[in-house]
């Protein structure tokens, strides 16, 4: 059991790591790109697209928060 909770233990880690709302966000671009493929929309576009925002979003918030 311990083996099982440690494995399960480092893909949380390294799913979600330090910062959950990358996590989510990547999770959220993954479904919004699906939802846009099942309604016929261009789903090459919005994964890029998306993670390109959380990857911004992620960095903006790592940056202005040491600024005192």
């Amino acid at each position: 059991m311990a083996r099982l909770k440690s494995f399960a233990y480092f893909w949380y880690d390294f799913i979600v790591g330090d910062d959950w709302l990358i996590a989510a966000g990547v999770v959220a671009a993954l479904v919004i790109t699906w939802a846009a493929a099942g309604v016929g929309l261009a789903e090459w576009l919005w994964l890029p697209l998306l993670v390109t925002i959380v990857l911004a979003t992620s960095l903006w918030r790592a940056t202005t928060k040491h600024r005192g």
